[in-house]
Order: C-alpha cells, then sequence, then structure tokens
C-alpha cells in the first residue's frame, strides 16, 4: 500500500542584514481557507460591539424620596416629596400624572446594535485572515506593495525585537524591501471630507506593515510607532481587525520566528 506523504510549507527567515538566514516550518494555522465572507462578519461584529446606546435612563424620574401620605387627610394621594412645611407634589415625584413628574413612555431601546457571531466563527475567520497574510493575491489586492524577491509570509529573526530606534528599523526595512509599502502609506494621508474633520478624525491614514512579536513588551514597539500605518502587537493580541483592516484581508505582516512557534502552540 502506498501512503501519501504530506509536505508541510516552509517560509524564508530574513535576518537583520537583510540577508536569508534558514527556514522555518510554518504552522498548519496557514493552510485555512479563506473565507472573506467570514472576516468580514467577525470584524463588524467587533466594530458594532464598540457602540454606546443612546437612550433614557431606566430609573430617569424614579430616584426620589416622594411617597403617598394616605388616606384620611382630604388630600389626592399622590407621591409627595418629603421636605419641611407642607409636601410638594409633582417636581421629583415619580408618578407621570403630575406637573414636573416623569415621562410615561420614555423612548425605548429597540435597536440591536450590536452584530453577534458564535465563537467558532470567530475563531475561523481570525485563522483565515492569519492565512491570507501568505497570500500574494490577497495581499496585493488590498493595496500593499511588495517586491518580486518577496516571499509570504515574511518571517524575521528575532534579532528584530532589540530594535529600539525608528533610524535602525527603517535601515532594516530597507535592506528587506518592505520600506516601499510604508512610503505608500505615508504619501496616503490624506484630509477627511465632510464633518468629520471636525469631530475628531480629520486625516484618513492608509494602513501599513503589521509587525507580530511573542513579546508585547519588545522594544520595538518604540522604534515602529513614529512610521505610518505601521503596527506592532504580541501574538497573542492579534484580532480580525488588526489582520484584516475593514473587513479586507491580506494586511502585509511580518512575523518574528518566535512568534510563528508560538502560533504553532495556539493553533494546534
Amino acid at each position: 500500500m502506498s501512503s501519501e506523504v504530506t509536505t508541510k510549507r516552509v517560509a524564508k527567515v530574513i535576518g537583520i542584514d537583510g540577508s536569508v538566514k534558514g527556514e522555518i516550518e510554518l504552522p498548519e494555522v496557514f493552510e485555512t481557507d479563506l473565507r472573506p465572507d467570514l472576516i468580514r462578519r467577525a470584524v463588524i461584529s467587533s466594530q458594532t460591539a464598540r457602540i454606546v446606546p443612546r437612550t433614557t435612563d431606566y430609573d430617569a424620574g424614579k430616584r426620589t424620596s416622594a411617597e403617598s401620605l394616605g388616606v384620611g387627610l382630604d388630600l389626592a394621594r399622590v407621591p409627595r416629596v418629603k421636605g419641611e412645611h407642607n409636601p410638594a407634589s409633582g417636581a421629583g415625584a415619580f408618578v407621570p400624572n403630575v406637573v414636573g413628574g416623569r415621562l410615561a413612555f420614555p423612548p425605548s431601546l429597540e435597536k440591536k446594535y450590536h452584530e453577534r457571531i458564535n465563537e467558532k466563527e470567530r475563531r475561523l475567520a481570525l485563522m483565515s485572515a492569519i492565512a491570507a497574510t501568505s497570500d500574494p493575491e490577497a495581499v496585493i489586492e488590498r493595496g500593499h506593495i511588495i517586491t518580486t524577491d518577496i516571499s509570504l509570509p515574511v518571517v524575521v529573526s528575532d534579532e528584530i525585537k532589540d530594535l529600539k530606534k525608528a533610524s535602525e528599523l527603517r535601515g532594516f526595512l530597507e535592506r528587506a524591501s518592505l520600506i516601499h509599502d510604508v512610503l505608500r502609506a505615508k504619501e496616503g494621508v490624506r484630509e477627511r471630507s465632510g464633518k468629520g474633520k471636525r469631530r475628531g478624525r480629520r486625516w484618513i491614514k492608509p494602513k501599513s506593515l503589521l509587525i507580530v512579536v511573542d513579546d508585547p513588551d519588545s522594544p520595538i514597539r518604540l522604534a515602529s510607532r513614529n512610521f505610518t500605518g505601521v503596527e506592532c502587537v504580541g501574538v497573542t493580541e492579534l484580532n480580525v481587525e488588526r489582520l484584516a483592516p475593514g473587513g479586507h484581508p491580506g494586511r502585509l505582516t511580518v512575523w518574528t520566528e518566535s512568534a510563528i512557534k508560538r502560533l504553532n502552540e495556539i493553533y494546534q
């Protein structure tokens, strides 16, 4: 009987000097099928989860000391606010049929803002977004610039984690032919049209590299924060929004060796 031999995918490991240092086996998560529908649904779920519903407070008008005085006093049995002299009815009372009372039927929240998604679907969407970082067609379709000498996924040695200065990181990006996409994002910054300019979102900034490390407190965070569109995250901080901004999979991602090994532990 002939047994089928499954060959695992490997990726080139780029050193800090831009040369190829070796190869590394890729985890099975990079073999996940591309599911743009699930990825977009997971992104919408994350975005709508941050919406704060605006409606009337459920206890509005009910936080009061008003009580009815009961019968036998030749007074209406309307709840009256406690205080000196004669108790006052209406003002601050929690009944809706008096002057100054609460609303009888205040506006209620009926719209469901949060687009919920199952946990298994969210996990599959995240795995699919990770696999899309190794698909050249998806990366180019997102608008990223990759040269012919770049093989996806981009895996670099752990030496990159110790870069503290932006000039050091820029030198590495130039040697690894990744600087072109960073310049594309910098030149693509533009002013938003419409009223959003005066609502705290004046500038539209394109997304560029996503650097994934195993330790979220690595010094490279300081070196990367001054580049437009470049983000540095820990492998445990990955989510679909970072890997597929706007619901479009295929973000140009740089993985460290230790991050790839950690992926193998998380997605087995």
